[in-house]
Formats: C-alpha cells, sequence, structure tokens
C-alpha cells in the first residue's frame, strides 16, 4: 500500500510552481478532487460495459449525468443502438485549437472463477480497487472527467476549447466508436491535441521512475499459413502432410528476430531510459546497435524484457494453429495466423516477402491481410504539448525523466493521428505487476496513484489550454 500523502510535498511544491507561472492563482482542492475520484471510478466499474456486445450507452449515460451536475452539456452518439460515444465541450477563446481528453468506455471480458474479488463490486483492499477496466480504461476516463468539472467548477479562463470524449468500441469494435466519431461527427471532436490512454506514471521503489508518454505505436499487420498436401491414412506417413510442414514454418517464424530498427521515439526512449537505470540494465539499452555486442544485446532484453524487445523492431508472433480434425487422418491441409506489429515504417509488401524468405517453403504460402492499414506519421517531441508533458514531469518528479514511447499494442489515438491530431498517450500511476493484469484477472489500480494522476494531468491541461 502506497502510504497516504507520500506524494504531497512534491506535489505541493509542483502548485506553488505552477501558481507562479500564467496559470490561475485558483488551485483545486485535490483532496476532494481524489475521494470524488474514488466515488465517481467505483460506480463507474460497476456500470458493465463488456465488449462484447459492449452496452457503452449505459456508460455513457452513467458520465452524463455527472457531467450535467456540474451544469456540462454533452450529446451521445451511436452508430449501433446501445453503442454510444459521448462529447462534451468546455468553450475556450479561439485564440488556440481545442484540446482532446479521451478514453473508452468498453472492457475487455473476465473469467468470474479466476478473479479473487467480484470483477464489478470495485473493492478496496490493501490500497488498491480492484474491478475490470480500473486501469483499461475506466480509471483514465474518470479522471479526464474529474479534470472538466475542476476546470467548470474554477471558471479556468481557456484559450482553447477542451472536448471530452468517452467513446465506444475501442476493445475490437472501433467501427462504432473511434472510426464512426473521427469519419462522421469530426466537427464534433476534432483538435490539434489529444491526450489519450497508452502512457503511464510508471512507480518503482516508492516513486515515479519515469513518464512515459506514447507518441507512436506498432501497426498490426496479420499474416496468415497455408499448408496443403495430400490426404491419407494416419498409418502411413506422406512427405506432404501439411500439419508437417506448417509445423516447420511456425517454428522458423517463432525463432526468428527481424532486424533492429529504431526510430526517433525509441532512440529517444532507450537513451534516456539508460540514465535513470542501474548499470547493469543501461548496458543493455546503450549498447543495442553496438556491431560486436548487439545481437548478444538484443537477445538479452528478449530473454529479460520482451516488451522492450518490440519495440526495437517488427515482431512476429505465430498464435494459432488449425490443421487435422481426426488423429488417425492426414489432413488436406493446415492453417496458421501469426500477430505481426509492424513498426510504423515497415513496408508491408517487402516484409511478407522476408516471412516467405524466413519460411522457406514452396508448399506453405504466406499471406498478410488485405485490410492492413496505413500507418500515420508519429506525434512530435518538440511541440508544446510534449513539452508540458516534459515541464509537469520536471516539477512535480524532479528525479524521474520523461519518455516518449512507441506503444507495441493499439490505441485510438491512431485515427486521430491519422487526421493531423498530435495525439500523446499516458495513464495512471502503476508498477509492472499493475500492468500485467490489464486484460488479465483481478485488474486494479493504485488508490493514491489516482491522486497523483489527476495533479498530473490537471497541471498538464492547464500548461496547454488556460490562458
Amino acid at each position: 500500500m502506497i502510504p497516504r500523502g507520500m506524494f504531497r510535498p512534491a506535489l505541493a511544491l509542483a502548485i506553488l510552481t505552477i501558481g507562479a507561472a500564467t496559470i490561475p492563482a485558483a488551485q483545486p482542492d485535490f483532496a476532494k478532487a481524489h475521494e470524488e475520484i474514488v466515488t465517481n471510478l467505483r460506480a463507474f466499474i460497476g456500470v458493465d460495459t463488456m465488449n462484447p456486445p459492449g452496452n457503452e450507452t449505459r456508460g455513457a449515460k452513467f458520465l452524463q449525468d455527472l457531467l450535467a451536475r456540474d451544469g456540462i452539456a454533452s450529446e451521445i452518439y451511436e452508430k449501433e443502438a446501445g453503442r454510444g460515444n459521448l462529447v462534451a465541450r468546455l468553450k475556450g477563446s479561439g485564440g488556440k485549437q481545442p484540446l482532446l481528453l479521451l478514453g473508452h468506455l468498453d472492457t475487455v471480458g473476465v473469467q468470474r472463477d479466476q478473479w479473487t474479488v467480484d470483477p464489478f463490486a470495485a473493492e478496496i483492499k490493501d490500497g488498491y480497487l480492484y474491478g475490470r477496466g480500473a486501469l483499461d480504461d475506466k480509471g483514465m476516463l474518470t479522471v479526464c472527467l474529474e479534470v472538466m468539472l475542476l476546470l467548470k467548477r474554477l471558471n479556468v479562463p481557456l484559450e482553447r476549447d477542451v472536448i471530452f470524449l468517452a467513446e465506444a468500441g475501442e476493445e475490437g469494435t472501433p467501427q462504432v466508436g473511434i472510426d464512426y466519431m473521427v469519419n462522421e461527427h469530426w466537427d464534433k471532436i476534432a483538435c490539434e491535441f489529444a491526450i489519450n490512454e497508452g502512457g503511464e506514471l510508471s512507480f518503482k521503489d516508492g516513486r515515479v521512475h519515469y513518464v512515459g508518454v506514447s507518441t507512436t505505436e506498432k501497426v498490426p499487420r496479420p499474416v496468415f499459413l497455408y499448408a496443403k498436401g495430400t490426404s491419407g491414412h494416419g498409418s502411413k506417413p506422406l512427405l506432404d502432410n501439411p500439419v508437417v510442414h506448417l509445423g516447420e514454418a511456425v517454428a522458423r517464424l517463432g525463432r526468428w528476430q527481424p532486424p533492429l530498427r529504431l526510430n526517433e521515439t525509441t532512440r529517444v526512449f532507450f537513451e534516456r531510459l539508460a540514465k535513470i537505470s542501474p548499470p547493469e540494465e543501461a548496458f543493455l539499452y546503450e549498447n543495442l546497435e553496438d556491431p560486436v555486442l548487439g545481437e548478444t544485446v538484443q537477445m538479452k532484453l528478449w530473454q529479460s524484457k520482451p516488451g522492450y524487445n518490440s519495440m526495437l523492431r517488427t515482431s512476429v508472433s505465430p498464435n494459432i494453429i488449425e490443421g487435422g480434425f481426426r488423429r488417425n487422418v492426414i489432413p488436406t491441409d493446415a492453417r496458421a495466423q501469426v500477430d505481426v506489429r509492424a513498426l510504423p515504417d515497415e513496408d508491408p509488401e517487402k516484409f511478407v516477402e522476408l516471412l516467405r524468405q524466413v519460411v522457406n517453403n514452396p508448399r506453405v504460402e504466406v499471406v498478410m491481410s488485405a485490410s492492413s492499414q496505413p500507418a500515420p506519421p508519429p506525434s512530435r517531441l518538440d511541440n508544446e504539448m510534449f513539452r508540458a508533458f516534459e515541464r509537469v514531469q520536471q516539477r512535480m518528479f524532479p528525479d524521474a525523466t520523461t519518455l516518449p514511447v512507441m506503444i507495441t499494442g493499439a490505441t485510438d489515438s491512431a485515427p486521430l493521428r491519422g487526421k493531423g491530431v498530435q495525439a500523446y498517450g499516458i495513464g495512471c500511476l502503476r508498477t509492472e505487476e499493475d500492468a500485467l493484469r490489464m486484460h488479465g484477472d483481478d485488474e486494479r489500480v493504485q488508490v493514491a496513484g489516482l491522486r497523483t494522476f489527476i495533479e498530473y494531468l490537471y497541471a498538464v491541461v492547464l500548461e496547454v489550454a488556460a490562458k
């Protein structure tokens, strides 16, 4: 459990520093704001929005009621019945283009028998609030909502409109969520900057270790392997058995590491991470491209930190094999599905040809999904928004650093970047163990960390949106 108030000296200094700048003198009562966040999040977790089926409108109406209590108008937009997206706006002077705060209403499902608590009861124990969506993504949405409420209550003069978007369908059905809003209601959410999920306040050894701000993400490029052969009796093995050829192809891809290629985000990430890491870890980050040590270093990183290894390259993970229907029958065909997460600038056609060379088997066809979309450009590291993340981190967590992150999964920031928005990902305070529980059993968020996050996010929003 995080001791109550452990962050307060640094935060008090941060607030005084902010007040000395261009930010309005009135400051929120963050103790009350924290209590309100916990209360609202517990109730929000109790609103079942598992996708499938989604039913996000029930979550949208829950948030709409909270906004309405403070006189903030909002609208719900549905592509399909029950799949609602909520939009609210605080008007600014129009001197600058809007800032969008967003998160998703839906969650993944649960295996109730694997949880030690009720996933929708929002139980608090040992300093943690447990529940499906606590981190992904109802915690983020609840804190963004609180920013809106604080800005309204304090009547903060804004140079930008601040827009709040609680969207549907992030967990696999974007056609009713972000794609729908971008394609059919862009005028309601058009903005210059966006703050979404996808980053973190990384908590380690009793303090914020770094602030991870995602600026880009890898691109899902599904690949399928098809092997064909001659059917027959299992008692008479055949050389063209498709299961054998497919198995060999899967093994080749599973052992293969595509070439390392750093981009602007990952290069800065590992450079800054090395400066705050123990010597043995820093050695790895500093020698990733070393002509002599690089290969050994990369293998150690793959073994110890597979997430970091995935940031170095396009990743290839064979995850599904299908073939055969009886033990004593050699099947005619066999299939495999491969999860390829491509670097943003990876050429799909060239990469699938590289996969064919690795498989090196004319009996196995390698096909990339035709539905793959082009990758949008990454968000910049040298603009007002990213500098705000850095400045607030320096005031609140002077012993930490801000790391630009290329996330290996996918978020709804990609469609925004495709529209030219500078979109960034941030997230609640969490440990490595907390992060592993996202989409897993006993998902949780640190209760005290919610206060840290509201103070951080509120300060960032003031930096870029307040007069």
